[in-house]
Protein backbone atom coordinates (compact mmCIF):
# COMPACT_ATOMS: atom_id res chain seq x y z
CA UNK A 1 0.00 0.00 0.00
CA UNK A 2 1.80 3.61 -1.29
CA UNK A 3 1.73 6.38 1.27
CA UNK A 4 0.05 9.45 0.30
CA UNK A 5 1.94 11.38 -1.68
CA UNK A 6 3.01 15.05 0.32
CA UNK A 7 1.20 18.34 -1.44
CA UNK A 8 2.15 22.18 -0.40
CA UNK A 9 0.28 25.44 -1.99
CA UNK A 10 3.24 26.79 -4.21
CA UNK A 11 2.93 31.11 -4.09
CA UNK A 12 5.45 30.65 -7.49
CA UNK A 13 2.81 28.87 -9.41
CA UNK A 14 -0.33 29.60 -7.41
CA UNK A 15 -1.15 25.93 -7.39
CA UNK A 16 -1.61 23.20 -5.25
CA UNK A 17 1.84 20.16 -5.89
CA UNK A 18 2.89 17.42 -5.59
CA UNK A 19 6.56 18.11 -3.42
CA UNK A 20 9.20 16.36 -5.87
CA UNK A 21 12.54 16.81 -3.83
CA UNK A 22 15.88 17.44 -6.34
CA UNK A 23 17.45 14.72 -4.67
CA UNK A 24 15.68 11.76 -3.03
CA UNK A 25 14.72 11.56 0.10
CA UNK A 26 16.16 14.78 1.16
CA UNK A 27 14.87 18.43 1.58
CA UNK A 28 16.20 21.51 1.72
CA UNK A 29 14.76 24.86 3.37
CA UNK A 30 15.43 28.53 3.90
CA UNK A 31 13.48 30.59 5.83
CA UNK A 32 14.06 33.94 6.34
CA UNK A 33 14.97 35.10 10.21
CA UNK A 34 14.82 37.79 12.17
CA UNK A 35 15.32 40.79 12.25
CA UNK A 36 17.44 41.49 15.95
CA UNK A 37 17.03 45.21 17.09
CA UNK A 38 14.06 44.33 18.98
CA UNK A 39 11.79 41.38 20.66
CA UNK A 40 9.78 39.00 18.55
CA UNK A 41 6.03 39.20 19.05
CA UNK A 42 4.06 36.73 18.61
CA UNK A 43 2.71 37.72 14.85
CA UNK A 44 6.43 36.74 14.27
CA UNK A 45 6.41 33.46 16.71
CA UNK A 46 2.87 32.11 14.40
CA UNK A 47 5.02 31.58 11.34
CA UNK A 48 8.31 30.22 13.50
CA UNK A 49 5.15 27.67 14.64
CA UNK A 50 4.03 26.88 11.08
CA UNK A 51 7.63 26.80 9.36
CA UNK A 52 8.16 23.89 12.69
CA UNK A 53 5.16 22.46 11.60
CA UNK A 54 6.30 21.83 7.87
CA UNK A 55 9.52 20.83 9.00
CA UNK A 56 8.13 18.31 10.96
CA UNK A 57 6.01 17.00 8.63
CA UNK A 58 9.07 16.08 5.94
CA UNK A 59 10.73 14.57 9.30
CA UNK A 60 7.25 12.17 9.62
CA UNK A 61 7.23 11.50 5.78
CA UNK A 62 10.96 10.54 6.58
CA UNK A 63 13.10 13.32 5.01
CA UNK A 64 16.81 13.89 5.85
CA UNK A 65 15.97 17.93 6.46
CA UNK A 66 18.46 20.63 5.84
CA UNK A 67 16.94 23.55 7.07
CA UNK A 68 18.55 27.24 7.52
CA UNK A 69 17.42 30.20 9.06
CA UNK A 70 19.66 33.63 8.65
CA UNK A 71 19.60 36.40 11.29
CA UNK A 72 19.36 39.76 9.94
CA UNK A 73 21.97 41.73 12.27
CA UNK A 74 22.76 44.48 9.56
CA UNK A 75 20.92 46.00 6.49
CA UNK A 76 17.37 46.22 6.98
CA UNK A 77 16.84 49.69 6.89
CA UNK A 78 13.42 51.04 8.29
CA UNK A 79 11.90 51.26 4.71
CA UNK A 80 12.07 48.97 2.04
CA UNK A 81 12.40 51.40 -0.71
CA UNK A 82 16.51 51.13 0.19
CA UNK A 83 16.43 54.34 2.63
CA UNK A 84 15.70 55.57 6.14
CA UNK A 85 18.05 54.28 9.11
CA UNK A 86 19.60 50.55 10.03
CA UNK A 87 17.16 48.87 12.09
CA UNK A 88 20.07 47.76 14.77
CA UNK A 89 22.33 50.86 14.15
CA UNK A 90 18.88 52.76 15.39
CA UNK A 91 18.53 50.28 18.04
CA UNK A 92 22.30 50.58 19.48
CA UNK A 93 22.30 54.70 19.40
CA UNK A 94 18.38 54.64 21.35
CA UNK A 95 19.50 51.88 24.05
CA UNK A 96 23.13 53.24 24.11
CA UNK A 97 24.69 49.82 23.56
CA UNK A 98 26.90 48.29 20.72
CA UNK A 99 24.98 46.83 17.96
CA UNK A 100 26.61 43.14 18.82
CA UNK A 101 25.00 43.68 22.46
CA UNK A 102 21.99 44.83 20.48
CA UNK A 103 21.74 41.89 18.28
CA UNK A 104 23.51 38.82 20.73
CA UNK A 105 20.45 40.14 23.32
CA UNK A 106 17.48 40.09 21.30
CA UNK A 107 18.77 36.88 19.36
CA UNK A 108 18.88 35.36 22.15
CA UNK A 109 15.70 36.25 23.74
CA UNK A 110 14.36 34.74 20.51
CA UNK A 111 15.88 31.51 20.44
CA UNK A 112 14.54 31.48 24.34
CA UNK A 113 11.06 31.59 22.99
CA UNK A 114 11.56 29.34 20.28
CA UNK A 115 12.60 26.96 22.78
CA UNK A 116 9.80 27.28 25.03
CA UNK A 117 7.22 27.11 22.22
CA UNK A 118 9.31 23.67 21.66
CA UNK A 119 10.38 24.60 17.92
CA UNK A 120 13.69 22.57 16.60
CA UNK A 121 16.09 24.36 16.03
CA UNK A 122 17.67 24.74 12.47
CA UNK A 123 20.46 23.32 10.99
CA UNK A 124 22.25 26.64 11.11
CA UNK A 125 21.79 30.66 11.96
CA UNK A 126 23.55 32.01 9.81
CA UNK A 127 24.57 35.68 10.66
CA UNK A 128 24.61 38.52 7.97
CA UNK A 129 27.39 39.84 9.61
CA UNK A 130 29.69 36.83 9.39
CA UNK A 131 29.08 36.56 5.24
CA UNK A 132 29.98 39.86 4.77
CA UNK A 133 33.03 37.99 2.24
CA UNK A 134 29.90 36.06 0.67
CA UNK A 135 27.37 38.96 -0.51
CA UNK A 136 30.40 41.00 -1.93
CA UNK A 137 31.29 38.01 -3.92
CA UNK A 138 27.70 37.34 -5.18
CA UNK A 139 27.34 41.12 -5.96
CA UNK A 140 31.06 40.83 -8.46
CA UNK A 141 29.06 38.06 -10.33
CA UNK A 142 25.76 40.71 -10.67
CA UNK A 143 28.87 43.21 -11.83
CA UNK A 144 30.40 41.01 -14.14
CA UNK A 145 27.13 39.86 -15.58
CA UNK A 146 26.07 43.31 -16.49
CA UNK A 147 22.98 43.80 -13.87
CA UNK A 148 24.23 46.27 -11.63
CA UNK A 149 24.89 49.81 -11.66
CA UNK A 150 26.47 53.03 -9.31
CA UNK A 151 24.40 55.70 -7.80
CA UNK A 152 25.97 58.07 -4.95
CA UNK A 153 24.70 55.95 -2.57
CA UNK A 154 25.16 52.70 -3.95
CA UNK A 155 24.98 49.92 -5.75
CA UNK A 156 21.79 49.04 -7.21
CA UNK A 157 20.02 45.82 -9.24
CA UNK A 158 18.59 46.91 -12.38
CA UNK A 159 15.28 45.17 -12.47
CA UNK A 160 14.35 46.09 -15.96
CA UNK A 161 17.28 44.09 -17.61
CA UNK A 162 14.90 40.64 -16.47
CA UNK A 163 11.47 40.34 -18.65
CA UNK A 164 10.60 37.93 -15.65
CA UNK A 165 10.68 40.50 -12.93
CA UNK A 166 7.82 40.12 -10.40
CA UNK A 167 6.90 37.03 -11.54
CA UNK A 168 6.20 35.57 -7.12
CA UNK A 169 3.94 38.55 -6.67
CA UNK A 170 2.51 38.66 -10.14
CA UNK A 171 3.09 42.44 -10.81
CA UNK A 172 2.98 43.57 -14.15
CA UNK A 173 5.62 45.02 -15.99
CA UNK A 174 3.52 48.23 -17.27
CA UNK A 175 3.09 48.72 -13.67
CA UNK A 176 6.22 48.75 -12.79
CA UNK A 177 7.90 51.53 -15.05
CA UNK A 178 8.63 54.46 -13.09
CA UNK A 179 5.78 57.22 -13.72
CA UNK A 180 6.75 61.28 -14.39
CA UNK A 181 5.04 61.68 -11.08
CA UNK A 182 7.15 59.31 -8.92
CA UNK A 183 10.79 60.10 -7.54
CA UNK A 184 13.30 57.92 -7.83
CA UNK A 185 16.07 59.35 -7.37
CA UNK A 186 19.47 58.11 -9.14
CA UNK A 187 17.62 54.42 -9.72
CA UNK A 188 16.78 53.92 -13.40
CA UNK A 189 13.47 51.58 -12.82
CA UNK A 190 11.54 52.77 -9.18
CA UNK A 191 11.84 48.83 -8.74
CA UNK A 192 15.79 48.67 -9.02
CA UNK A 193 17.15 47.82 -5.05
CA UNK A 194 20.24 48.06 -3.17
CA UNK A 195 22.83 45.78 -3.42
CA UNK A 196 25.33 47.72 -1.47
CA UNK A 197 25.28 50.79 0.17
CA UNK A 198 27.84 53.74 1.00
CA UNK A 199 28.26 54.68 4.64
CA UNK A 200 26.54 58.58 4.74
CA UNK A 201 28.34 61.46 6.34
CA UNK A 202 25.05 62.21 6.84
CA UNK A 203 23.70 59.73 9.45
CA UNK A 204 26.94 59.75 11.35
CA UNK A 205 29.28 57.36 12.08
CA UNK A 206 27.96 53.99 11.44
CA UNK A 207 29.16 50.58 13.93
CA UNK A 208 28.76 48.21 11.16
CA UNK A 209 30.61 48.57 8.02
CA UNK A 210 33.00 46.50 5.75
CA UNK A 211 35.59 47.57 3.01
CA UNK A 212 34.20 46.66 -0.54
CA UNK A 213 35.55 47.11 -4.41
CA UNK A 214 32.86 49.83 -4.56
CA UNK A 215 33.57 51.51 -1.38
CA UNK A 216 32.79 51.50 2.56
CA UNK A 217 29.35 49.98 3.71
CA UNK A 218 27.14 47.74 4.32
CA UNK A 219 24.61 45.10 2.37
CA UNK A 220 21.26 45.26 1.29
CA UNK A 221 18.93 43.09 2.93
CA UNK A 222 17.62 41.49 0.22
CA UNK A 223 21.62 40.29 -0.93
CA UNK A 224 22.00 38.72 2.26
CA UNK A 225 19.64 35.82 2.11
CA UNK A 226 21.06 34.86 -1.30
CA UNK A 227 24.22 35.06 -0.72
CA UNK A 228 23.40 32.88 2.63
CA UNK A 229 20.90 30.17 0.97
CA UNK A 230 23.05 29.68 -1.34
CA UNK A 231 26.08 28.77 0.39
CA UNK A 232 24.11 26.29 2.77
CA UNK A 233 21.70 25.06 0.39
CA UNK A 234 23.25 25.02 -2.97
CA UNK A 235 21.95 27.64 -5.73
CA UNK A 236 19.04 25.86 -5.90
CA UNK A 237 17.53 24.13 -3.50
CA UNK A 238 13.79 23.04 -2.39
CA UNK A 239 11.87 25.49 -0.23
CA UNK A 240 11.60 28.89 0.78
CA UNK A 241 9.59 30.28 3.23
CA UNK A 242 8.74 33.60 4.99
CA UNK A 243 5.70 35.75 5.77
CA UNK A 244 3.05 36.73 3.08
CA UNK A 245 4.70 40.48 3.47
CA UNK A 246 7.55 39.30 1.89
CA UNK A 247 5.73 38.33 -1.49
CA UNK A 248 6.26 41.79 -3.22
CA UNK A 249 9.32 43.16 -2.47
CA UNK A 250 12.05 40.86 -0.59
CA UNK A 251 11.48 37.70 -2.21
CA UNK A 252 10.93 39.37 -5.71
CA UNK A 253 14.48 40.63 -4.92
CA UNK A 254 16.04 37.92 -3.77
CA UNK A 255 14.56 35.81 -6.92
CA UNK A 256 15.70 38.27 -9.22
CA UNK A 257 19.04 39.00 -7.99
CA UNK A 258 19.43 34.50 -7.50
CA UNK A 259 18.57 33.96 -11.17
CA UNK A 260 20.35 36.62 -12.50
CA UNK A 261 23.38 35.10 -11.11
CA UNK A 262 23.32 31.52 -10.87
CA UNK A 263 20.76 31.32 -14.32
CA UNK A 264 18.87 28.47 -12.81
CA UNK A 265 15.36 29.07 -12.96
CA UNK A 266 13.72 28.31 -10.78
CA UNK A 267 15.84 29.43 -8.19
CA UNK A 268 14.10 27.96 -5.54
CA UNK A 269 11.24 25.21 -6.62
CA UNK A 270 8.41 25.67 -4.47
CA UNK A 271 7.63 29.43 -2.16
CA UNK A 272 5.59 29.05 1.29
CA UNK A 273 4.41 31.68 2.84
CA UNK A 274 2.34 32.14 6.66
CA UNK A 275 -0.91 34.33 7.20
CA UNK A 276 -0.69 36.80 9.94
CA UNK A 277 -1.75 37.02 13.06
CA UNK A 278 -4.70 39.81 13.66
CA UNK A 279 -5.62 41.85 16.58
CA UNK A 280 -8.74 42.87 16.48
CA UNK A 281 -9.58 41.92 12.57
CA UNK A 282 -6.21 43.46 11.66
CA UNK A 283 -2.70 42.91 10.94
CA UNK A 284 -0.82 42.68 14.24
CA UNK A 285 1.28 45.87 14.12
CA UNK A 286 2.57 49.33 16.20
CA UNK A 287 -0.37 51.24 15.19
CA UNK A 288 -2.68 48.52 15.76
CA UNK A 289 -1.74 46.55 18.58
CA UNK A 290 -1.69 43.51 19.62
CA UNK A 291 2.02 43.23 20.06
CA UNK A 292 2.47 40.74 23.04
CA UNK A 293 5.25 39.14 23.58
CA UNK A 294 5.37 35.23 24.78
CA UNK A 295 6.55 36.43 28.40
CA UNK A 296 3.68 38.81 28.58
CA UNK A 297 1.49 35.59 27.85
CA UNK A 298 3.53 33.61 30.29
CA UNK A 299 2.75 36.85 32.70
CA UNK A 300 -1.00 36.28 32.19
CA UNK A 301 -0.73 32.95 33.34
CA UNK A 302 -0.43 30.81 29.90
CA UNK A 303 1.58 28.70 28.85
CA UNK A 304 3.69 28.78 25.85
CA UNK A 305 2.46 25.42 24.36
CA UNK A 306 -0.86 27.24 24.90
CA UNK A 307 0.25 29.45 21.52
CA UNK A 308 1.37 26.81 19.78
CA UNK A 309 -2.02 24.66 20.44
CA UNK A 310 -3.96 27.99 18.91
CA UNK A 311 -1.58 28.32 16.31
CA UNK A 312 -2.27 24.82 15.14
CA UNK A 313 -6.07 24.89 15.32
CA UNK A 314 -5.54 27.29 11.92
CA UNK A 315 -3.90 26.83 8.53
CA UNK A 316 -0.89 28.52 7.90
CA UNK A 317 -2.63 30.11 4.87
CA UNK A 318 -5.28 31.72 6.61
CA UNK A 319 -5.32 34.65 9.10
CA UNK A 320 -5.55 33.78 12.90
CA UNK A 321 -7.55 36.14 14.99
CA UNK A 322 -5.93 36.26 18.50
CA UNK A 323 -7.30 37.72 21.57
CA UNK A 324 -6.86 36.63 25.32
CA UNK A 325 -10.45 35.44 24.79
CA UNK A 326 -9.78 32.74 21.97
CA UNK A 327 -6.30 31.87 24.12
CA UNK A 328 -8.29 31.16 27.28
CA UNK A 329 -10.35 28.57 24.70
CA UNK A 330 -7.42 27.04 23.53
CA UNK A 331 -5.49 26.95 27.23
CA UNK A 332 -8.74 24.94 28.23
CA UNK A 333 -8.59 22.66 25.28
CA UNK A 334 -4.87 21.97 25.43
CA UNK A 335 -5.39 21.27 28.73
CA UNK A 336 -7.98 18.96 28.19
CA UNK A 337 -5.97 17.34 25.57
CA UNK A 338 -3.05 16.96 27.84
CA UNK A 339 -5.35 15.47 30.62
CA UNK A 340 -6.96 12.76 28.19
CA UNK A 341 -3.65 11.60 26.87
CA UNK A 342 -1.95 11.18 29.67
CA UNK A 343 -5.36 9.40 31.21
CA UNK A 344 -4.24 6.58 28.67
CA UNK A 345 -0.70 6.21 29.52
CA UNK A 346 -0.71 1.90 30.16
CA UNK A 347 -0.28 1.40 33.81
CA UNK A 348 1.74 -2.23 34.62
CA UNK A 349 -2.02 -3.38 36.09
CA UNK A 350 -3.69 -1.99 33.09
CA UNK A 351 -1.46 -3.33 30.01
CA UNK A 352 -3.98 -3.37 26.77
CA UNK A 353 -2.61 -5.88 23.76
CA UNK A 354 -2.60 -3.46 20.81
CA UNK A 355 -4.00 -4.42 17.29
CA UNK A 356 -1.72 -3.32 14.85
CA UNK A 357 -3.85 -2.67 11.81
CA UNK A 358 -6.18 -0.50 14.07
CA UNK A 359 -3.19 1.68 14.41
CA UNK A 360 -1.55 1.55 11.03
CA UNK A 361 -4.92 2.39 9.18
CA UNK A 362 -5.00 5.27 11.31
CA UNK A 363 -1.56 6.34 10.65
CA UNK A 364 -2.24 6.11 6.92
CA UNK A 365 -4.87 8.30 7.72
CA UNK A 366 -3.40 11.09 9.44
CA UNK A 367 -0.35 10.81 6.59
CA UNK A 368 -2.90 11.51 4.20
CA UNK A 369 -4.28 14.91 6.09
CA UNK A 370 -1.19 16.36 7.29
CA UNK A 371 0.46 15.28 3.99
CA UNK A 372 -1.99 17.85 2.01
CA UNK A 373 -0.54 21.43 2.22
CA UNK A 374 -0.07 20.59 6.19
CA UNK A 375 -3.63 20.59 6.74
CA UNK A 376 -2.76 21.33 10.81
CA UNK A 377 -6.23 21.92 12.09
CA UNK A 378 -7.98 18.67 10.09
CA UNK A 379 -5.25 17.00 11.64
CA UNK A 380 -5.81 17.89 15.51
CA UNK A 381 -9.70 17.30 14.68
CA UNK A 382 -8.64 13.71 13.79
CA UNK A 383 -6.72 13.31 16.87
CA UNK A 384 -9.64 14.45 18.94
CA UNK A 385 -11.68 11.58 16.78
CA UNK A 386 -8.97 8.68 17.54
CA UNK A 387 -9.82 9.85 21.01
CA UNK A 388 -13.35 9.46 21.11
CA UNK A 389 -13.18 6.37 19.21
CA UNK A 390 -14.74 3.47 20.68
CA UNK A 391 -13.15 0.62 18.75
CA UNK A 392 -10.03 1.52 19.60
CA UNK A 393 -8.51 0.57 23.30
CA UNK A 394 -6.52 2.99 25.69
CA UNK A 395 -3.25 1.65 24.46
CA UNK A 396 -3.76 2.12 21.07
CA UNK A 397 -4.79 5.75 21.53
CA UNK A 398 -2.12 6.62 23.93
CA UNK A 399 0.35 5.74 20.85
CA UNK A 400 -1.35 7.35 18.13
CA UNK A 401 -1.37 10.07 20.48
CA UNK A 402 2.08 10.27 21.04
CA UNK A 403 2.86 9.63 17.33
CA UNK A 404 1.12 12.38 16.06
CA UNK A 405 2.38 14.69 18.68
CA UNK A 406 5.43 14.38 16.48
CA UNK A 407 4.24 16.69 14.04
CA UNK A 408 2.05 18.88 16.55
CA UNK A 409 5.26 19.50 19.22
CA UNK A 410 2.86 19.66 21.74
CA UNK A 411 4.89 17.61 24.42
CA UNK A 412 1.83 15.29 25.14
CA UNK A 413 3.99 13.29 26.85
CA UNK A 414 5.67 15.47 29.38
CA UNK A 415 3.97 15.95 32.57
CA UNK A 416 3.05 19.47 33.45
CA UNK A 417 4.56 20.72 36.46
CA UNK A 418 1.81 22.38 38.40
CA UNK A 419 2.45 25.54 40.81
CA UNK A 420 0.03 24.70 43.88
CA UNK A 421 -1.13 27.57 45.78
CA UNK A 422 -1.28 27.25 49.23
CA UNK A 423 -5.00 28.04 49.48
CA UNK A 424 -5.01 24.64 47.44
CA UNK A 425 -2.71 22.69 49.28
CA UNK A 426 -4.76 23.35 52.60
CA UNK A 427 -7.78 22.27 51.13
CA UNK A 428 -6.23 19.06 49.80
CA UNK A 429 -4.95 18.30 53.14
CA UNK A 430 -8.75 18.86 54.87
CA UNK A 431 -9.86 16.28 52.11
CA UNK A 432 -7.57 13.79 52.96
CA UNK A 433 -8.32 14.25 56.86
CA UNK A 434 -12.42 13.81 55.84
CA UNK A 435 -10.65 10.99 53.56
CA UNK A 436 -9.17 9.13 56.30
CA UNK A 437 -12.66 10.26 58.45
CA UNK A 438 -14.44 8.23 56.16
CA UNK A 439 -16.26 11.83 55.42
CA UNK A 440 -16.84 10.80 51.85
CA UNK A 441 -19.89 13.56 51.46
CA UNK A 442 -17.04 16.47 52.87
CA UNK A 443 -14.15 15.04 50.79
CA UNK A 444 -16.35 15.37 47.52
CA UNK A 445 -17.13 18.62 48.71
CA UNK A 446 -13.79 19.95 49.39
CA UNK A 447 -12.72 18.39 45.43
CA UNK A 448 -15.40 20.06 44.02
CA UNK A 449 -14.37 23.77 45.71
CA UNK A 450 -10.41 22.82 44.34
CA UNK A 451 -11.98 22.00 40.64
CA UNK A 452 -13.73 25.79 40.42
CA UNK A 453 -10.68 27.04 41.53
CA UNK A 454 -9.01 25.71 38.90
CA UNK A 455 -7.52 22.13 39.47
CA UNK A 456 -8.27 18.72 38.92
CA UNK A 457 -7.42 15.67 41.86
CA UNK A 458 -6.36 12.59 40.51
CA UNK A 459 -6.45 9.99 43.18
CA UNK A 460 -3.25 7.13 42.33
CA UNK A 461 -1.61 4.58 44.07
CA UNK A 462 1.05 7.09 44.70
CA UNK A 463 -1.31 9.45 46.08
CA UNK A 464 -3.32 12.76 44.83
CA UNK A 465 -1.95 14.12 41.47
CA UNK A 466 -2.91 18.11 40.72
CA UNK A 467 -3.16 19.12 37.45
CA UNK A 468 -4.72 22.47 36.48
CA UNK A 469 -8.29 22.50 34.60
Amino acid sequence: MSEPKLKLYNTLTRKKEIFAPLRKGYVGIYGCGPTVYWYQHIGNLRRYIGEDLIKRVFLYNNYKVKHIINVTDVGHLTSDADTGEDKVEKAARKEGKSAKEITDFYFKVFTEDLEKLNVIPPSKWPKATEHIQDMISLIKILEKKGFTYKTSDGIYFNTGKLKDYGKLAKLKQEKLKAGKRIDIGEKKNKTDFALWKFSSSQEGKRQQEWNSPWGIGFPGWHIECSAMSSKYLGEKFDIHTGGQEHIPVHHTNEIAQSEAAFRKKPWVKYWIHFAWLLFKGKKVSKSEGGLYRLSQLQDKGFEPLTFRYLCLTTHYKKPLNFSFEILKSAQNSYRRLKNVVSGLKPRRTRVMRKNKKNIEIAKKQFLEIINDDFNSPKAMAFLWDILRDERLNNSEKYELALDFDKVFGLELDKEEKVEIPEKIKELIDKREKARKMKDWKKADEIRKKINKLGYILEDTEKGVVVKKR
